[in-house]
């Protein structure tokens, strides 16, 4: 992870626009890029417009302003999916994959993938600019390995040798499909933050933890329950990117959607296709339009053509897509089982640091409750001193009282009785040990 870490996050980027585009300007020193938008993306008074970041599949990037229904007309979105990018409201972790865009809502990553570019919310948040520049940089890196790639890997590339694709295609994030780069730049960045997160605690929590072991402290007390506050916090977000990704992974339905570059292709060639029809039947049509019409009814011959022609492109796109869909689903499942590792790995750290609390509490409470044993003891053997003392009062009192006895003459008489009072108070309080011990009420 701190490969992945030093790979993600630069220590200071130094801007999030790519420095290969002529309208860059160099920003005055000391300001950050996209100074000049809110921090939280806020909409623009009376126009309803935000501020968008767009990265292109060549890593080109640029800010621009988009209100909400241009946004939802663009990517096909309904406004229930926009308002989980809303900054001014907390949504858990959420990838949702739709007919022309992913949502994805992570942690600070905001954005919508289509299968061309991204549309990140634009703020200045370290780690939003941390994820534009990852991104420009992978797109860019794979633009510049398509491009000194010789000519007869492409052209084996174009005649079909899908074999070297499915090997080695799966291998390399480089062949993987724009949305899924982009996708996996989001996942990495989450997983990093968070796992970033729970090092941070557990580098403030186990010194404070053994601190508390050996002083127990009303200061130490509060800052072990805010910390357990900031873990509970924390272990539900993690837990949270976990559930989303394994749901994902569970669900073929939900993953064969995230493929928009392989749908948009589909697309692309079902409308050459229809294209190609209509060229056929207005070719017909010009052909037989010099011909003499018949009384009799022909066969419609190019509706039976259309019809086959329309049937065996179907069977055909079924059976490649059935094909191709499980290649695809594995290759995607295989991306997210890798960050379904690292997201487990992090709530398996807290889940240690969690029970470390725990058995941190018990053992305080052990030690508590030796304390107060300890107090409840001491508190029996005073009880059974003051009933010995109170004998010396009893006695005090029945010689006190206002009568003549012979006792009274004899010299010796008040010493004899404070020495049987003393043994019969000693001979008392020892019996009480010797039953305290015989009950095991205390170790004596």
């Amino acid at each position: 992870m701190s490969d992945l870490k030093e790979r993600l996050l630069p220590p200071k980027p130094a801007s999030a626009v790519n420095l290969r585009e002529p309208s860059y300007r160099p920003s005055a020193p000391g300001r950050q890029p996209f100074q000049g938008v809110d921090v939280l993306g806020l909409k623009k008074r009376g126009q309803g417009l935000r501020s968008w970041i767009r990265v292109d599949a060549l890593g080109n990037s640029q800010v621009i302003e988009v209100d909400k229904f241009t946004m939802m007309r663009r990517c096909d979105l309904p406004a229930r999916d926009l308002r989980l990018l809303d900054p001014l409201f907390v949504y858990p972790s959420t990838i949702l994959g739709r007919e022309k865009a992913i949502v994805v809502n992570l942690e600070q990553i905001r954005c919508i993938i289509t299968s061309d570019e991204v549309l990140l919310l634009n703020s200045l948040d370290s780690y939003v600019l941390h994820y534009v520049v990852e991104l420009q940089r992978r797109l860019t890196t794979a633009g510049i390995r398509e491009v000194w790639q010789p000519e007869g890997t492409d052209l084996s590339r174009r005649r079909g040798s899908r074999s070297f694709d499915n090997m080695f295609g799966s291998m390399s994030p480089d062949y993987l499909p724009f949305e899924f780069r982009a996708l996996e730049v989001a996942l990495e960045a989450a997983c990093t933050f968070l796992d970033s997160q729970a090092a941070e605690l557990e580098i403030e929590a186990y010194p404070l933890l053994d601190e508390l072991t050996s002083k127990i402290s009303t200061l130490n007390l509060e800052r072990v329950r805010r910390l357990k506050s900031r873990l509970v916090a924390l272990t539900r977000r993690v837990q949270k990117v976990r559930d989303e990704i394994e749901q994902l992974m569970d669900d073929d339905g939900d993953m064969a959607e995230m493929y928009l570059t392989e749908k948009k292709r589909s697309m692309e060639s079902f409308f050459s296709g229809d294209q190609s029809l209509l060229g056929y039947r207005s070719t017909d049509g010009l052909q037989s339009a010099s011909a003499p019409v018949s009384p009799i009814p022909s066969p419609p011959e190019s509706r039976k053509l259309e019809k086959s022609l329309s049937i065996a492109r179907s069977r055909h796109d079924s059976m490649r897509s059935t094909e191709s869909g499980t290649e695809n689903i594995e290759e995607l499942e295989m991306l997210l089982e890798a960050y379904f590792v690292v997201i487990d790995s992090t709530l398996n750290k807290l889940t240690s640091l969690k029970e470390y609390i725990d058995d941190t509490e018990d053992f305080i409470n052990i030690q508590l409750d030796n304390v107060r044993n300890q107090l409840i003891q001491f508190e029996l053997l005073l009880t059974t001193a003051t009933f010995v003392v109170a004998i010396f009062g009893v006695v005090a009192g029945i010689f006190g009282m206002n009568f003549a006895i012979p006792l009274f003459d004899d010299d010796g008489a008040f010493k004899w009785v404070l020495i049987i009072t003393g043994v019969t108070g000693v001979v008392i309080f020892f019996s009480f040990l010797w039953f305290f011990k015989y009950r095991r009420l205390m170790p004596l």
